[in-house]
């Protein structure tokens, strides 16, 4: 991770996974480093040369259907090199400046002995790096008057303005202080004080005040949805395209690095093999590099750089051959939605053994027959993610925020970042009898869900209220993941956090056909299938243990009764029903869906006296 500030100077200033840059610090979001604040920058600043190719042809093309993605023609994990500590590089090493790149955001930084308050243009901060340890470049202020022997350690600025656009700047100091619509107007920049005058650090006892007019107001003026009408109309700033359009919406300030500064719009599909020999499935790992080998002179040449090392001791003829039936196979007509393919796969009566899925069926728990169809244990899988974009304020999850996703480039970008992660999973397939007749038997549960699901909509002032509605079915097998996730995450090893979902759902009028399963997996980007703790517990004795215990857990929450009475909301306030998170509620970064469309009564008898669910009191359905 390299930073760029406006003067024509970069330094190395810490380093993160790869994986982070997808779901956590991605593009646009802020990085708290251990002494800066830093901002990743859009695509046109990255430099490729370092960043590896990533192939998943499913996943390319589902990401070009979506608006603006069209240009994309590849996926690129991001630049990196070889970790090896923050010790890894000299000051003459060139390799230490491969990275992402990043800016320093806020631009306010405050000196801690002062209490002085400015810009980075001001110049009153100087950068102070150190080549050897990337995690001691800081900010300092020189000429600090409190501190003459000393520069303190400047601190960026804890307070910063965003909007539901998915704009993002610095607070309006000098305009705030000032009581003015634009700083422009105010003659006396760059002479502020931000001082802490309660013990409590809340923003009622933090105040801000200019050095040159005495001109003084306390933080808890700009919160608050009174407030915020008085606050300066938003500027449309996008910092990392370092650019400004203009908006109609009016700020809201919010404190560096609240969880709502930064989401990411991302989508994942898992790697299926295509092909059937060993040759096949290698030039199928390493596709982006060999679809550009038309002849054996280009493959001759790949391999002169080190390109086709995979490949030693396989004749070029071979080769050649492999990669015209892949390149045939591409022409085949390609599925849009990216979980059939899947199902096909793991309800397959041959289950694949590659090296992108490896998967074997065991018998469904003695007692479970009736309601679960087939386990499937996938012993290894891959993924790739890819990062689309982002929102700021509102998450993706919520029903219409997706489509203010703020772009990664300030033109159409012919690559996105992405991911490849390895791991192990479970699969679970419900019969799909059972699951049709629950459904149907429930009628009223459902359209008590649409009608939540409308409400909400509506409520935002989305277009077409109605659409996107998953379904009660979809409702059920969410649930289900939930309370199996939960259940495992005691005894597989891995933490809840870690465990994700991905849930097969349709009914048999939709376009490919019903679905009616879910997959829980963990994945990790520097492993090469994980632990093996879903697995050992996917065992037909072990699972029937949690299915039970997932039920009885379930059955009851520590919010009860209050819990189990909460019905879908008519109001458009809540679209789960009864879950909350002491029974059903997941780690967003392990949720589909934003912890949206739970209910504990799709599963079990709850204590109001609600009896539908699908597996009842006992096991045996």
């Amino acid at each position: 991770m390299t930073t760029i500030d406006r003067k024509p100077t970069r330094t190395r200033v810490g380093s993160l996974r790869p994986s982070a840059l997808i779901h956590t610090f991605g593009v646009g979001s802020v990085v708290d480093l251990p002494r800066l604040s830093a901002l990743v920058l859009g695509l046109e600043s990255w430099d490729l040369r370092n960043a590896p190719l990533i192939g998943e042809p499913r996943l390319l093309a589902t990401v070009r259907r979506e608006p603006g993605l069209e240009s994309v023609e590849r996926f690129h994990g991001p630049p990196q090199t070889e970790d090896v500590g923050n010790l890894s590089f000299g000051a003459l090493d060139a390799a230490r400046l491969v990275g992402v790149p990043v800016a320093t955001f806020p631009q306010w930084l405050l000196c801690p002995v002062c209490r002085k308050l400015a810009p980075v243009e001001s110049e009153l901060f100087q950068l102070k790096s150190n080549p050897f340890r990337p995690d001691r470049n800081e900010y300092v202020h020189r000429n600090c008057q409190k501190s003459p022997r000393s520069a303190p350690r400047a601190l960026p600025a804890r307070f910063v303005v965003a909007c539901e656009e998915g704009h993002l700047d610095d607070f309006p100091w000098v305009a705030f202080v000032h009581k003015e619509s634009s700083s422009s107007t105010v003659k006396c920049h760059w002479s502020l004080r931000l001082d802490e005058i309660g013990p409590s650090g809340e923003v009622a006892d933090i105040q801000v005040s200019c050095v040159t007019c005495e001109a003084a107001r306390r933080m808890s003026e700009a919160f608050g949805e009174q407030n915020r009408q008085a606050m300066p109309r938003c500027n449309g700033a996008h910092p990392h395209l370092r650019e400004r359009s203009g908006c109609v919406r009016q700020v809201r300030p919010m404190l560096l690095g609240a969880s709502n500064s930064w989401f990411p719009v991302s989508r994942s599909a898992l790697s299926l093999p295509r092909q059937v020999s060993e040759l096949d499935q290698l030039v199928e790992t390493h596709w982006t590099v060999l679809e550009n080998a038309p002849s054996k002179e280009v493959l001759a040449s790949f391999r002169a750089i080190g390109q086709l090392n995979a490949f030693k001791g396989i004749d070029d003829d071979a080769l050649l051959a492999a990669v015209e039936r892949r390149r045939v196979s591409d022409d085949e007509e390609e599925v849009e939605d990216l979980k059939w393919p899947e199902w096909q796969v793991l309800t397959a009566e041959e289950l694949p053994s590659a090296r992108e899925l490896t998967a074997r069926a065991v018998r469904a728990p003695t007692g479970w027959e009736g309601s679960i169809e087939r386990v499937v244990l996938v012993e290894r899988l891959r993924e790739v993610q890819a990062l689309l974009g982002f929102t700021r304020v509102e998450s993706p999850y919520d029903e219409g925020a997706g489509e203010r996703r703020v772009p990664l480039s300030r033109a159409p970008s012919e690559f996105l970042p992405a991911a490849e992660v390895h791991g192990e999973g479970l699969f679970i397939q419900l019969h799909e009898e059972a699951v049709s007749r629950w459904c149907a038997a429930n009628h009223e549960r459902e359209q008590a869900f649409l009608d939540a699901h409308i409400s909400w909509r509506a409520r935002r002032d989305i277009a077409h209220p109605a659409a996107g509605f998953p379904g009660l079915r979809f409702v059920l097998l969410h649930s289900f993941a939930h309370a199996l996730m939960r259940r495992l995450a005691l005894d597989s090893g891995y933490s809840q956090a870690s465990i994700r979902e991905r849930i097969y759902s349709s009914d048999a009028e939709d376009e490919y056909g019903p679905m009616a399963g879910l997959l829980l997996y963990t994945a990790a980007q520097d492993s090469e299938g994980t632990l093996g703790g879903l697995v050992a517990l996917g065992q037909p004795e072990s699972l029937g243990l949690h299915l039970e215990a997932a039920l009885d857990e379930v059955a009851l929450c520590a919010s009860d009764p209050l819990c189990a009475e909460h019905g879908p909301g008519a109001d458009g306030a809540a679209l789960h029903a009864a879950a909350c998170h002491a029974c059903l509620f997941a780690p967003e970064t392990a949720c589909e869906r934003g912890n949206r469309y739970l209910d504990r009564g799709a599963l079990t008898r709850l204590v109001t006296g609600l009896d539908i669910g699908l597996f009842g009191n006992e096991p045996s359905v």
